[in-house]
């Protein structure tokens, strides 16, 4: 094989149910001139996965297996990163569906636009009610504020984008991800291409379907990480990238506070009441919305508690990421690390 255009890049561990899936839908992209390789970079998997993938490298030449030792996803981007051939580098992720085109598109908005780092929107899909619904809310403005990665026909320049395509020298001229975050590290990638000068660019072109967490405590978990994790991220460069990423918190700790010091001043009291009842009906008024849009009310009484769980699975983690690393051992991540990996 010659030097292929692009490098699929795949961080992954313990994902024996999904990786062999995954990597079938990878292998039928539409053909790119120069052609792909793929790269999974594996996080020393112990439950199978390493089998499957071997049994496709045995019979596929184009993809390759290397060990990540570090376990977390931006010491395997790195990895991969350093070992690719492709002039390209694609991030893929193992629970994401992908359009046959989406490689195809992706090099297509590269070139066209003249972007540093593109991308498409950050779609949501599942298949249990509980995943429909998480999907549901993902793309609702109350659950993801004025992100512009969950505007689903949004075309243009946005500060971060859903995993993301690069030309390998661009990403190593940046510096590539930082290894001290578990999560978040994309964000914090493109906050530097941003503040470099950088062009990210969303295109609705690209299409692409996350598959959302299948249980409410597993999604309370990943947002209580990205709110830790930001923390981090905002210290390192002294500015958060957008005032959306402060809010949760700052509603957490301005309600906890408040109940807390209730039974001892009554205005505290009248503020925790306030704000109850103002998130809960804030968190109806949005769930009946999208039930009409969607013309569906089967998940009209999940819709309130997974947004509880974006919100507060994000400010919670939010609060103890400013304990830790603003008060604490700034790098001790160690019970994230373990969320992260389990």
């Amino acid at each position: 094989m010659g030097e292929p255009k692009v490098s699929v890049i795949v961080p992954c561990r313990n994902e024996r149910r999904h990786i062999g899936p995954f990597l079938e839908s990878v292998l039928s992209q539409c053909p790119i001139a120069g052609g792909i390789e793929i790269i999974i970079v594996d996080g020393m998997s112990n439950d199978g996965t390493r089998e499957v993938i071997r049994s496709i490298v045995e019979r596929v030449p184009n993809v390759r297996c290397i060990d990540n030792p570090g376990q977390i996803v931006s010491t395997g981007l790195n990895i991969a990163i350093r070992e690719a051939r492709g002039e390209f580098i694609a991030r893929m992720d193992v629970h994401t569906c992908y359009a046959s085109d989406y490689l195809l598109k992706c090099l297509q908005v590269f070139e066209a636009t003249d972007a540093d780092n593109v991308g498409g929107p950050w779609r949501a899909r599942g298949h249990s009610l509980v995943q429909r619904s998480i999907a549901m809310a993902f793309n609702s403005p109350f659950a993801a504020g004025n992100a512009r990665s969950h505007v689903l026909d949004y075309e243009g320049e946005v500060d971060s984008v859903y995993l993301g395509f690069w030309r390998r020298d661009y990403l190593l001229a940046t510096g590539l991800f930082d290894e001290e975050l578990v999560r978040n590290q994309d964000d914090e990638l493109n906050l530097r291409i941003v503040r470099r000068g950088g062009k990210i660019w969303q295109s609705p072109s690209i299409v692409s379907w996350y598959e959302p967490r299948p249980r409410l405590g597993l999604l309370f978990k990943q947002y209580a990480q990205y709110g830790y994790w930001k923390v981090r991220v905002i210290q390192k460069h002294r500015l958060p990238a957008s005032v959306r990423h402060i809010i949760p918190g700052s509603f957490v700790a301005t309600l906890g506070g408040s109940v807390v010091l209730a039974p001892f001043f009554s205005s505290a009291g009248a503020l925790a009441t306030l704000l109850g009842l103002s998130y809960v009906s804030a968190s109806l008024i949005a769930s009946v919305l999208l039930c009409v849009r969607s013309r569906s009310w089967q998940s009209l009484l999940l819709l309130p508690p997974i947004f509880a769980c974006f919100h507060f699975g994000y400010g919670c983690g939010f609060l103890a990421g400013v304990w830790r690393f603003w008060f604490g051992r700034r790098t001790d991540g160690a019970a994230f690390r373990d969320l992260t990996r389990s």
